[in-house]
C-alpha cells in the first residue's frame, strides 16, 4: 500500500514514466501537425507554380484564336484577268491578282505615290489574298466584272497592332510599323474596314513562313497517324509480353534478365531510342525519312517499357483465389488466365496504355532525330508521306522571331496540353469505371 502511495508522489519513479510519455504524445502529435503543415504548403506552391504557368500559356495563347482581316472592295476587271473572254480555268488560274489588291488599296489611298509608300500600303494585305482571290473567282465565275466587298486576310504586323501587342506611343525605328501605317489602320477601323474574326485557319491550315497563314493541321494529322501506328504494334506487344512473362514464362536467368532490360528501358532518356530508329529504321532498313511509320516505330520502342511494366502491375493486382477457383473447376492454365485473370486485369493494362500514349503524344526528342522536324507545309496523306508532330511544331515555332509566331506557339501548346489532360483523364475514368477493389 506504501509504494503504491510513493509511486503517485512527484518525483517517484513511476510518475516520472508518465510524464515522459505524455511528453512524448506531445512531440509527436506537434511533429504530426508540422508534417501536416510541410504536405499542405507543399501542395500550395504546387498548385500555385501549376496556375502561374497555365496563366502565363492562356495570356499568350488566347489571342492566337483570333485574326484581323481587312475589307477591300474588289473590282474583278475582265480586261486584266481573262482579257479574250474565254473564261478559261487556265487563264484564270495564272491571272495577276496581285494587281486587284494593290488597285483596291490604291483607291482607298489615292494620295500616296511613292514608291516606298506603295509597297507599305501593300504590305497592309496578307500574301495570301491573291491566292483567296484566286479561290473566289474560280470558284465562282460570276463574279467577273463586278466589284464586291472582299475580307482578306491582314499582315501578321498589322494583326498584332490590331491585337495591342505594337505600341503605338513607342518610336517608329522600334516598331515594324511606321507612323503613316498607323494612320492607314486608323482609317480603315474609323471606316469598319478592319475586325478581328474566328482563327480557322490556325486549326485547318498546315504550317508557314508567314504567322498569319500557320496552323496546326499537318501537325495534329501527324501526331494522329504516328500514334496510331505506335498504338498498333505497342499494345498489342505490350499485353503479350506483360502476360507471357507473369503468367507463363519460368522463373530462371534468362526472364530475371529480361525483366531488368525491360527496367532500365523505362528509364533511358528518349532521345537515345531516336538514334536507335536513325540507325534502324532509316539508315539500315531505309524507311522514309520524316514519316508517321518511322515515328511510331520509335514510339512504340519507346512506350513499350511502360506498358510492359504496367500491364505486369495489374496481372499481379488481381487475388490468386481467382486462379485457384478457376484451376479447382478443371480449366487449364492457358483458360484460367485468358478467360479468368486477363479480363480483370484489362482495366489496369488499358490506364498504363494510355498513359504511355500520352508520353508518346508529347515526346518530340526522339523524333527530332528521325527527321520529323522537318518544315512540312502539306497535310500528310499517309504514314509514309512527310510529316511532323505538335510538339515538333511547336519547338518550330518556338525559335522562328516573328512576334506572331509567340502566340500561335503558346496555342499549340495549349492544344497539346488538352489532349494530354483528356487523354489522363481517360486512362482515370477507366480505373474508376472497371477497377474492382478485392
Amino acid at each position: 500500500m506504501s509504494s503504491s502511495n510513493e509511486a503517485g508522489k512527484p518525483g517517484a519513479p513511476g510518475h516520472r514514466s508518465l510524464d515522459s510519455v505524455r511528453a512524448g504524445l506531445s512531440r509527436r502529435r506537434w511533429a504530426e501537425i508540422r508534417f501536416r503543415f510541410y504536405g499542405m504548403v507543399s501542395l500550395a506552391m504546387g498548385l500555385l507554380f501549376l496556375l502561374i504557368m497555365f496563366t502565363s500559356i492562356i495570356a499568350k495563347a488566347y489571342t492566337a484564336f483570333q485574326q484581323t482581316y481587312i475589307a477591300l472592295d474588289v473590282h474583278f476587271d475582265e480586261q486584266l484577268l481573262d482579257p479574250e473572254g474565254k473564261r478559261d480555268p487556265v487563264t484564270l488560274d495564272t491571272a495577276d491578282y496581285g494587281a486587284l489588291v494593290r488597285q483596291s488599296l490604291g483607291l482607298l489611298f489615292p494620295e500616296y505615290k511613292d514608291r516606298q509608300q506603295k509597297r507599305a500600303l501593300n504590305n497592309l494585305v496578307s500574301s495570301d489574298a491573291t491566292y483567296e482571290l484566286r479561290r473566289l473567282l474560280l470558284a465562282k465565275p460570276d463574279l467577273m466584272g463586278n466589284t464586291n466587298r472582299i475580307w482578306l486576310l491582314a499582315d501578321d504586323d498589322v494583326d498584332m497592332f490590331a491585337k495591342g501587342q505594337i505600341d503605338r506611343l513607342g518610336a517608329e525605328a522600334d516598331r515594324r510599323l511606321k507612323d503613316y501605317q498607323i494612320a492607314w489602320l486608323d482609317k480603315l477601323q474609323e471606316e469598319g474596314r478592319l475586325e478581328k474574326r474566328f482563327n480557322t485557319k490556325f486549326f485547318t491550315a498546315g504550317d508557314s513562313r508567314e504567322p498569319e497563314l500557320a496552323g496546326i493541321r499537318g501537325a495534329v494529322v501527324g501526331s494522329f497517324l504516328t500514334l496510331v501506328v505506335t498504338l498498333v504494334l505497342s499494345l498489342p506487344i505490350g499485353f503479350a509480353t506483360a502476360v507471357y512473362l507473369e503468367e507463363f514464362a519460368p522463373s530462371n536467368r534468362w526472364t530475371d534478365l529480361i525483366e531488368v532490360n525491360i527496367n532500365n528501358l523505362a528509364a533511358v532518356p528518349s532521345i537515345v531510342f531516336g538514334l536507335l530508329g536513325l540507325a534502324v529504321f532509316i539508315n539500315f532498313f531505309g524507311l522514309p525519312r520524316s514519316s508517321p511509320l518511322v515515328g511510331g516505330l520509335v514510339l512504340t520502342l519507346m512506350t513499350l517499357p511502360v506498358i510492359i511494366i504496367a500491364g505486369r502491375s495489374a496481372l499481379k493486382s488481381v487475388p490468386p483465389s481467382i486462379r485457384e477457383a478457376a484451376l479447382g473447376v478443371g480449366a487449364s492454365h492457358m483458360q484460367t488466365v485468358f478467360h479468368h485473370v486477363f479480363p480483370l486485369a484489362i482495366p489496369g493494362m488499358l490506364t498504363g496504355a494510355i498513359i504511355g500514349m500520352a508520353r508518346a503524344l508529347g515526346e518530340s526528342a526522339p523524333l527530332l532525330m528521325i527527321g520529323m522536324v522537318a518544315f512540312i507545309v502539306d497535310i500528310p496523306s499517309s504514314i509514309n508521306t512527310p510529316a511532323t508532330v505538335l510538339p515538333v511544331q511547336i519547338y518550330l515555332w518556338a525559335d522562328s522571331p516573328e512576334r506572331g509566331f509567340v502566340e500561335r506557339t503558346s496555342a499549340a501548346i495549349l492544344v497539346l496540353l488538352v489532349f494530354l489532360i483528356v487523354m489522363n483523364g481517360l486512362a482515370v475514368y477507366l480505373r474508376k469505371r472497371y477497377e474492382k477493389r478485392w
